[in-house]
C-alpha cells in the first residue's frame, strides 16, 4: 500500500478515529487505527468493540491496501513539516513507513486481517436538527450513571417517534429528560438505549463538523449515526430502562422562582463547603430562602436569597453538584424549583423549557 495525503487533513483524521480506540483492553489491536485505501476511497477506522468510527481520507492512492497503525502514528504525524505525507506499506511486513518534510519514520505495525470486523453502514434514518441533537446530548447525558455494575443506568434512552426526539437519562440520584418536536418525524416510534460516552462523541463530532443535520439509525443491535462524512456505530445496551413518566411526581406543593444566574452564583460559592457527602441545605421561608453548607471539617456558610415562598417552613437537602448540574442545563433566565416534601424529589424546569430534571434529595441530619 502507498498513498499520498496532506499532513494536515492525515493528523486530523487519525486522531478523529483515534477516539474510538481503546486505551484499556488487553487486545493490543483495539487500541490501533484501521487503514483501508481502495480505488477511489481511503478511510480510517477504529473501534472499542463498543463505539465504532470511520473517518475519510482525502488521498492520492498509488498502490491500494490496509494496515494497522498504532494510536501514536497521529502525534507522529502532527509534528511533520506541513505538506504532502507519503505513507507506504508493505504486505506482511511489520513496519509502515511515513515520510515527508525531510523527515521520516519507522512505525511498527499490525495487519488488517486480524482487525475486527466494523458494524455495516446500512440503514436508513432520519435526519435530526444538529443544533437540537447536540444540546439535547449535553444536557441530558450529564445525568447518566458511570457505575458500570448498572450497565442500562450508563445509557440515554434516545426515542424517535410522531411527538418528536426525547432522550432521558438517570443514575438514580436525578433524572433528565427532553422531548422536542421534530419538522420531519418519523411515522412509528423507534428507541433504543444509547451508551452516553457515545452521544458524547456524536455531540463532539457534529460540532467539530458543523454539521447542519444528523442522521440517526436506531436498530435492535446497534445506532448508527451519520455525521456529515462520518460514520459512528454504537452497540445499544439491552435492558428495561425506568419509566419517566412514572418517576416525575404530576403535581407539587410549591413552585420557587429563582434568578438563574443568582442561584448558581449562591451555589458556587456555598459549595466549596458542601464537600464529598456533605449536602447543600436550602431552607425555605416566608419570601425567602437560606442556602447553607455545614462541614465539620472545613467549617459553615450561608446565603439568602429574597423568593416568592409562603406556607410552613421547608428545609432540605440536595447534593450540590447535581443541583448545580441542573440549573446550568436549565434554558432561560428563571430556574423553577418544584417541591412536595423533604424527603420527595424536586424538579427543576425553565419557563416554557421541554426540559425537566428530576433530583433526589439528602435526608438531613437535623
Amino acid at each position: 500500500m502507498r498513498l499520498v495525503a496532506q499532513k494536515d487533513e492525515l493528523a486530523a483524521a487519525l486522531a478523529a478515529a483515534g477516539r474510538a480506540a481503546s486505551a484499556k483492553s488487553t487486545i493490543q489491536i483495539l487500541s490501533h487505527i484501521l487503514l483501508r485505501a481502495e480505488e477511489g476511497r481511503c478511510e480510517l477506522a477504529a473501534t472499542d468493540m463498543e463505539v465504532s468510527l470511520r473517518v475519510p481520507l482525502s488521498a492520492t492512492i498509488e498502490q491500494a491496501g490496509a494496515v494497522v497503525l498504532p494510536r501514536l502514528a497521529a502525534d507522529v504525524v502532527r509534528t511533520m513539516a506541513d505538506g504532502p505525507v507519503t505513507l507506504e506499506h508493505r504486505a506482511n511486513e511489520g513496519v509502515v513507513g511515513l515520510s515527508g518534510g525531510g523527515s521520516s519514520f519507522a512505525l511498527n505495525c499490525l495487519q488488517a486481517g486480524d482487525f475486527p470486523e466494523l458494524p455495516a453502514d446500512e440503514g436508513e434514518g432520519l435526519v435530526v436538527p444538529a443544533g437540537l441533537l447536540v444540546d439535547t446530548i449535553e444536557r441530558v447525558a450529564k445525568a447518566a450513571s458511570r457505575d458500570e455494575t448498572r450497565p442500562v443506568l450508563t445509557g440515554v434512552l434516545t426515542r424517535l417517534a410522531p411527538d418528536g426526539l426525547t432522550m432521558v437519562a438517570t443514575d438514580s440520584y436525578r433524572l433528565a429528560v427532553r422531548q422536542s418536536p421534530l419538522e420531519q418525524a418519523p411515522g412509528d416510534a423507534r428507541e433504543a438505549i444509547v451508551p452516553a460516552r457515545a452521544l458524547a462523541e456524536v455531540a463532539r463530532l457534529a460540532t467539530a463538523q458543523k454539521a447542519e443535520g444528523v442522521e440517526v439509525v436506531l436498530g435492535e443491535t446497534q445506532a448508527l449515526f451519520r455525521i456529515g462524512p462520518v460514520r459512528l456505530t454504537s452497540r445499544v445496551i439491552e435492558g428495561q430502562f425506568p419509566d419517566h413518566r412514572q418517576l416525575v411526581p404530576d403535581a407539587f406543593e410549591h413552585e420557587v422562582v429563582f434568578d438563574r444566574g443568582e442561584l448558581l452564583a449562591v451555589l458556587s460559592r456555598i459549595g466549596v463547603l458542601a464537600q464529598r457527602n456533605t449536602p447543600v441545605r436550602l431552607a425555605f421561608a416566608e419570601g425567602g430562602v437560606t442556602v447553607s453548607a455545614v462541614s465539620d471539617q472545613v467549617g459553615e456558610g450561608r446565603e439568602s436569597l429574597p423568593v416568592a415562598f409562603s406556607g410552613e417552613p421547608l428545609e432540605m437537602g440536595f447534593n450540590v453538584e447535581f443541583l448545580r448540574a441542573g440549573a446550568e442545563s436549565v434554558e432561560g433566565d428563571e430556574v423553577r424549583l418544584g417541591l412536595i416534601s423533604p424527603l420527595r424529589p424536586g424538579l427543576l424546569r425553565g419557563e416554557g423549557d421541554d426540559y425537566r430534571y428530576l433530583l433526589m434529595p439528602i435526608r438531613l441530619n437535623t
